[in-house]
This record gives structure tokens, sequence and C-alpha cells, in this order.
């Protein structure tokens, strides 16, 4: 990690600034909440819309986020896609990836794993749809865009926690057209330069009605189904109000 994360989020601030334009918003939000991060955890949610989202968002950070290992993010990663083979496993795993078996359910090693981050003062992030869903295919309702579902895995993790972090979801546009889905070989591993992207950090959640929906006596499952319906409205929400109701608009 001393030498992976630093690197190549290093590196990601090079790319945002030499082929594309960003614009960020709210940054406050996140590095206020990274300089207590110790105490408290950090757990942040966004939309997942190309496969450069995580890492290239987490270069509009300040630098000294990526030197400092206790401002360096853990998240979630496919098996079939970042552990194939034992060069990849070796660069994810110190790039503060955590393992994750589709297909396996929210009681897996990863889903542990995270839980333990936030409970010993870890940033942990969540691509809680847990797959790229390009805008083009989200669904529309009554002239409203939603949000793709997202799993239950982030419902466990608030569940069981032993105290709720601060959660800050986050809204992502462009990064489908600087790595858009579908391409043939060699292409779909080529970023397209010139694109406008955006990182809009939203303002933490209030916590008191996740607070009182775990101190209810709703079943576990239960607690996991609203908690997750609770966060995924609040990225939905954040997305409505950067991009329109149709989740369109470029920022």
């Amino acid at each position: 990690m001393l030498v992976v994360t630093p690197t190549v989020q290093l590196t990601c601030k090079l790319a945002l600034n030499s082929f594309a334009s960003v614009s960020v918003n709210g940054l406050s939000h996140i590095t206020s909440a990274l300089e207590n991060v110790q105490q408290t955890g950090l757990l942040t949610l966004a939309n997942h819309i190309s496969t450069l989202d995580d890492p290239m968002a987490w270069g509009v950070l300040p630098t000294k986020y990526f030197l400092r290992s206790h401002t360096a993010r853990w998240t979630l990663g496919a098996s079939d896609i970042m552990f194939t083979n034992p060069l990849f496993s070796t660069f994810f795993r110190s790039g503060q990836v955590l393992e994750t078996v589709r297909g396996n359910g929210i009681y897996q090693p990863s889903v542990d794993a995270a839980i333990e981050k936030l409970n010993r003062g870890n940033w942990v992030h969540l691509f809680c749809e847990g797959k790229v869903n390009q805008p083009d295919t989200y669904l529309q309702e009554n002239g409203l865009t939603r949000l793709p579902r997202f799993k239950w895995g982030v419902g466990r993790v608030l569940t069981e926690v032993s105290k709720l972090p601060p959660i800050i979801p986050i809204w992502l546009s462009g990064f489908e057209r600087l790595m858009p889905e579908g391409r043939p070989f060699p292409y779909k591993y080529l970023p397209r330069p010139g694109q406008h992207l955006s990182v809009t950090f939203g303002e933490p959640l209030d916590l008191r009605e996740l607070e009182a929906l775990r101190a209810s006596d709703a079943t576990p499952e239960q607690l996991r189904i609203r908690i997750t319906s609770i966060v995924h409205d609040a990225v939905e929400a954040l997305g409505h109000s950067v991009s329109g109701p149709l989740l369109t608009r470029t920022p």
C-alpha cells in the first residue's frame, strides 16, 4: 500500500490534469471527514458509470491524502475482474481492494473486512450497484430517471458496524464518456481524452433515521432492506440535484 496507492493516485491526478477537465463540488465535505477518520471512520457511496471511476475520481483530492495510510480508501473489487491472476491479485490487494465474489451474497470475507475497517477508523468506499451501469441504461419512472438498485451489502455493513460512521454520497458525471462500455479491443482499454468530468461530494447524511432503525426491533433482513433504500435514495437525490431529473445535464 505504501507504494501502490500513492503512485496510482498521483498518476490519476496527473491524468485528470492532462487529458480531461474536471469540476469538483463539495470537496470540503470529504476533506473534513478525512481529517477525523481515525476517530469516526468514513463510508462513501457513489454511482458507478465506468471502469475508471475508481481510482480516477480520487485524483481530485489534495495530494496529502494519498500519502497518509489512514486517509487512503478501501474498496470492494470483483474477483472475476481484478483477481484473475497472481500479478493482478497482488497489485489490487496492495491498492487496498477487498476481493469480492459476485453471487456469494452479503456474508463473505470482503464484507466482513469492510465492517472491520470502519470499526478501526478507516475510509471505505462502496459502489453499491455492484457493477458498471452507464446512464443511458437507467430506467425512467414518471419523468424521473432512477439510479439502479443497490445491493444489500451496504445494508449489512451499516447494520453491523459498531458505530455509524459519517456517510457521504458522491455523484460522478462524464466518466462514462471517458471510458465507454461496449467498445471492441483494444479501444475498450483506452480513455477518450477531452472529456468534461464532474465529481460532487454531498453533505454527510443525517444519521438519526439510521440510528433509530438500528435501535428498533426490526429483523436484520428488515434493517438491511430499509438502510439500503435510504442510502440509495441519498445518492440518487444528489444525482438529481447535480444533473437534473433525467440525470443528463452536464455540470
